[in-house]
């Protein structure tokens, strides 16, 4: 399992370095929900914080719903607290947000989980709001958006915003989900898992099945379909 720790690492590295995503003297807010993803990206980054290049700040938040309760929030602390990384739970009540006559679903969930982490950035001065999404997450919602949406739109390595001085950055954009979930069966987290029932039946679900069926696996494949997000040849499109 040192294999899966050291391809992890190296990969996020490869991210961090390539899209430029960490500046001296950034304070990055890293969003942890308690499952195997973002966990595995705190626990990196809090690695990398001794010895990276140029130094800059970590805290975690995690933003606890009112219908979620896929995290124990005493686990989770005390591994941040084990690497030596500040950590704040804000409570969200996002059911209680809906309108009369709106359902749950998983775009409402997540525009007023965003919303609160640039709300908590701002108030404290963070610059960089790190996401745990990998590349299978990214591969998916260019699909996604192409067949449901009708345009090539995705989920970029990094963000700016024109309203906020604040930057999304994945700096697990080159990792498969795969290669995350040895990396935290090693660490000893592989368990934590959202169990989300609104997601149950999800079309990100749906579209991970077509994904597997039309790359067989293939991790080249997936590759070169995030690839081509940078790739844009316009001459062909529009």
């Amino acid at each position: 399992m040192k294999n899966a720790e050291t391809t992890v690492a190296k990969l996020i590295e490869v991210a961090l370095r390539r899209y430029e995503m960490i500046a001296s003297g950034d304070r990055v807010l890293v969003a942890v929900s308690g499952g195997k993803d973002s966990t595995a990206l705190a626990c990196d980054l809090a690695g990398k914080r001794k010895w990276w290049p140029v130094p800059f700040e970590l805290r975690a938040i995690h933003i606890a719903t009112d219908f979620c309760s896929c995290c124990k929030k005493s686990s989770l602390r005390e591994k941040l607290e084990s690497w030596e990384i500040d950590y704040v739970s804000v409570d969200v009540p996002v059911i209680g947000r809906l309108k009369p006559g709106k359902k749950m679903n998983c775009w409402w969930c997540s525009t007023q989980r965003r919303s609160e982490l640039i709300r908590y950035a701002l108030a404290e001065g963070f610059n960089k709001i790190a996401l745990g999404h990998h590349l299978d997450d990214i591969v998916e919602t260019l699909l996604m958006n192409m067949m449901y949406k009708g345009e090539l739109s995705g989920m970029k390595p990094v963000v700016s915003y024109d309203k906020y001085p604040i930057k999304i950055i994945r700096p697990m954009a080159l990792c498969e989900e795969r290669q995350i979930i040895d990396f935290a069966a090693a660490k000893g987290f592989r368990s934590a898992a959202c169990t989300c029932a609104f997601g149950l039946d999800s079309k990100r679900r749906e579209v991970r099945r077509k994904i597997q069926d039309l790359t067989e696996g293939s991790s080249l494949v997936k590759r070169r379909i995030f690839e081509s997000m940078r790739n844009v040849n316009l001459e062909y499109l529009g």
